[in-house]
């Protein structure tokens, strides 16, 4: 019996196109579906690539909830958790992925990947909301339980939602610039496929009234470490994320937006 056909999905976020190539037709379905507003009908020729192998659906249920593993030996990364395996080669943009058909471990891998690919361009993936009004984008961070969904359903009609739980910020033209996002949190739905220069960060806090308040650089710049989404241990990573958050730091105003669930919080973003 001959081999099925390769199936590509090319999906893009913040500019970086991915080509993830499997041979399961209802997979490659699932795909499109998940990620259907980042997706690209062409291609470059130097492509990043992620081939995906699945194993068998009836094998027993996988440990998702374990600590992922990402080491490096020699040029090659590899990524560990219980419902998968990749490895990925930055020199020659490929890699693989082995998992259950399952949308929950392609789009953990993206994460790492994506947080890898940004580090190595002077940016980081965020755990903050972002959204643009006036043509600024304005991101929200804070741990699990901050607010970021809550300011997120807040969020007037003017407002362009790019994410709820995972920003992605990269440096263009002398600016950090916030992307759009397939990474839903609890609104479960993708953010809108769009970008703009940052114009402030807030840190998000819950209490009995709304306020916004200035944060001092050095506690901005601990602020943003604590919520930056990295895995990898290696200090040629972990020095440029560094000295990429400080550089935001210096560069974009960085707020305390304490807040009660209304939608007149909206008012101190600007």
């Amino acid at each position: 019996m001959a081999a099925a056909r390769a199936l590509d999905v090319v999906v893009d976020i913040a500019g970086i196109p991915l080509r993830l190539r499997t041979r399961d037709p209802a997979f490659s379905r699932m795909l499109r579906e998940r990620y259907a507003s980042f997706l690209r009908t062409s291609a470059p020729p130097r492509i990043c690539q992620l081939d995906i192998h699945l194993t068998p659906s009836d094998r027993p249920p996988a440990d998702a909830d374990q600590d992922v593993r990402v080491t490096r030996r020699s040029n090659r990364w590899r990524f560990e958790r219980g419902d998968f395996v990749c490895e990925w080669d930055p020199r020659w943009r490929r890699g693989w992925i082995r998992q259950s058909p399952n949308p929950y471990s392609v789009d953990s891998v993206l994460r790492i990947l994506h947080s890898l690919l940004a580090a190595a361009q002077g940016g980081f993936l965020l755990h903050a909301a972002s959204a643009i009004r006036n043509a600024r984008a304005f991101l929200f961070a804070g741990l699990s339980g901050a607010g970021k969904t809550t300011i997120a359903r807040l969020a007037p009609p003017d407002v362009t939602l790019l994410t709820d739980e995972i920003s992605y910020v990269r440096p263009r033209a002398g600016q950090f610039w916030a992307f759009g996002t397939p990474f839903a949190g609890d609104l479960e739905h993708a953010g809108t496929n769009v970008s703009a220069p940052v114009a402030a960060l807030f840190l998000l806090a819950k209490g009995d009234l709304t306020q916004s308040e200035p944060v001092r650089p050095v506690e901005a710049a601990y602020a943003l470490l604590r919520n930056i989404l990295f895995f990898a241990t290696d200090a040629d990573l972990v020095r440029p994320v560094f000295y990429s958050a400080c550089e935001f730091v210096r560069r974009v105003p960085v707020r305390c937006l304490t807040f009660v669930p209304d939608p007149s919080a909206w008012d101190l973003v600007k």
